[in-house]
């Protein structure tokens, strides 16, 4: 049966002249997760991961995603006549290498306010043709969903930490020093940190559909008008002027050749580059790496958070584990793990679809339940559960694997080898200076010392009250863009999170974010300390194959957690934590 929603696409390329058609999976501000309007990948594939690229030819289709997906996108792409393409797979090509080898000298049409400048740079260097064409997914889209139209609020002191004045002092220092006399802003997260608001017009992720430009006298924010009523008066304290969303395109007219403008290529899309590429353009982003290093309010109110999110999962590792023989699904935990989280004081919605993942879905690294794939636990073998919530006050992230019941000898030496990784990065001392592709090899030398390894990165930043994977940070062995190779610094937010996932048979993943310090007051040593406290369950683990140096290592955190969750713990739940962080 021939993919109607394909053909349809293919028949309005026909008329437009175009050879080729991208669709991504981004926003117009290059989000990891988008509003409704955005999912045109989703609807014409099928695959529902967060990340990946479509592009269709006359009579073929290819979609590209990373290791987090294969699995999934094997199954969702099952009969649709769309090829799959594993990023960095032995053989397989590029989006860019495809593009230049199928259809160089042709007609790539896209809507340019979805790719980056510096995709589209790269695709009309290896010969593509770009064209500009917003309408062609809307004509093969009935009923596509409109932009969210929700109001912004005001952060307040209390949880911003620092004002957004001086805020816009520390940015119009940094275009001082390269004599930028305008700032152009579309990271969303950027532009909420940056003003201190925030919003629901992403899921999972609280923030607004806008764009804002900082001057060296004045900002420009832009924005649904409705949107932008609640914080009126806010923006007008700043010096600020509210346009129309879709203003800036004829805004950014304004500057000319004798122009410095400030931004990030690989956020900015294409469709405002070409309004700005006559100017001198500086590549940078000068609230990335201000972001990323928490202030002393953020900070503490992520310690908080944490132990809020804690009491939650303790709660469900709990309930998980004494309810597996009445039986339950794994939609029905996701909902239960939902319900201890909104007893929390200032839990507002998860930060991402909560992953739960029994036996062999537990090796689907980014696996989500549908009511087609929702299957019952059995009291035995691994419950994979990876989570995460945004509460007034933080943001959080967190994976525990359960054992259910009887596990085999395998998967108690995978769940050991796992925590000997995670726990070996969490208690590594390293000089100031070193980024994460520094210490990647430290969290999987337990692998690679036993042939294994795993295909996803090690840890990620995480925002304040923003995205749950957030930049310059971040633990991975291949450096994907320049802004990678961003140092460790005291402030910094990153989980730690290695897995084994044998395909058809079970997944093992244990997670907790972790806080970058000084290892003592004016070191040059930093060190990883948890923010994130849950019990490790010790029922998992295989004893024989535990090293000294881990068990001292998990005893070590276990107290912590003791001693941070049990005032919070009901009787019952009380005596099961007790027993679940003692020493072993």
């Amino acid at each position: 049966m021939a993919n109607q929603k394909l053909e349809a696409l293919r028949a309005r390329m026909a008329q437009e002249g175009m050879d080729a058609y991208m669709v991504p999976t981004s926003d117009f501000h290059e989000s990891e997760y988008v509003g409704e309007h955005f999912k045109a990948r989703s609807y014409l594939s099928g695959f529902t991961g967060s990340a990946g690229v479509c592009v269709v030819l006359k009579d073929e289709a290819e979609l590209w995603t990373d290791g987090r997906y294969f699995i999934q996108a094997e199954n969702q792409l099952r009969g649709t006549g769309i090829k799959l393409m594993k990023i960095a797979e032995p053989g397989v090509p590029t989006v860019d290498e495809f593009i230049a080898e199928n259809i160089k000298g042709g007609v790539l049409g896209a809507d340019l306010r979805t790719i980056s400048a510096s995709e589209g740079m790269e695709l009309e260097k290896g010969g593509a043709i770009l064209k500009d064409c917003r309408s062609l997914i809307d004509g093969c889209w009935e009923g596509r969903p409109e932009l969210s139209r929700e109001p912004a609020y005001v952060l307040p002191m209390e949880l911003a930490g620092v004002s957004s004045s001086d805020k816009f002092g520390a940015v119009r220092a940094e275009m001082a020093k390269c004599d930028a006399n305008a700032c152009i802003f579309t990271d969303l997260a950027d532009i909420a940190w940056l003003f201190n608001i925030r919003g629901n017009d992403v899921k999972y992720l609280p923030v607004a559909l806008s764009y804002a430009i900082v001057e060296k006298h004045k900002a420009y924010v832009f924005m649904d008008a409705a949107k932008a009523a609640p914080i009126a008066a806010h923006l007008k304290a700043l010096d600020t002027e509210i346009l129309p969303y879709d203003a800036i395109y004829e805004f950014i007219g304004r500057y000319g050749e004798k122009d410095a403008v400030m931004c990030a290529l690989s956020i900015l899309n294409y469709k405002l580059y070409q309004g700005i590429a006559r100017c001198r353009v500086v590549d940078m982003d000068p609230v990335q790496l201000l972001k990323a290093v928490k202030n002393p309010v953020e900070l503490e109110n992520m310690r908080k958070t944490h132990i809020k999110d804690g009491v939650a999962v303790t709660r469900f590792m709990h309930w998980a584990k004494t309810h597996a023989k009445e039986g339950y699904t794994e939609m029905q935990a996701a909902d239960v793990l939902e319900g201890f989280r909104k007893e929390q004081e200032g839990y507002m919605y998860p930060s991402f679809e909560t992953i739960a993942g029994y036996g062999p879905h537990g090796a689907i690294v980014h696996y989500s339940a549908t009511p087609e794939t929702d299957i019952p636990v059995k009291p035995e073998g691994l419950l994979l559960v990876d989570s995460g919530g945004q509460y007034m006050g933080g943001t959080t992230d967190i994976t525990r694997t359960i054992a259910l019941g009887p596990l085999t000898k395998e998967e108690k030496q995978a769940f050991t080898i796992v925590l000997e990784s995670m726990l070996a990065l969490l208690t590594f001392r390293f000089p100031k200076g070193c980024a994460g592709f520094n210490l990647d090899a430290i969290a999987r030398a337990p692998f690679w010392s036993r042939g294994m390894d795993y295909n996803h990165g090690t840890g990620h930043g995480v925002g304040y009250m923003l995205s749950v994977h957030e930049g310059p940070n971040g633990i991975r062995g291949q450096r994907r863009v320049k802004s990678e190779d961003a140092a460790f610094a005291p402030g910094m937010i990153t989980s730690d999170e290695p897995g084994i996932y044998i395909e058809g048979k079970y997944g093992v993943r244990h997670e907790n974010l972790t806080e970058c310090v000084e290892t003592e007051p004016g070191s040059r040593y930093l060190e990883f300390r948890p923010i994130t406290f849950a019990p490790i369950d010790l029922d998992a683990i295989d004893e024989e194959t535990l090293t000294e140096a881990t068990r001292r290592q998990l005893n070590a955190y276990h107290k912590e957690v003791y001693e941070k969750l049990a005032p919070n713990m009901r009787e019952e739940e009380l005596s099961w934590l007790r027993e679940y962080t003692r020493e072993i």
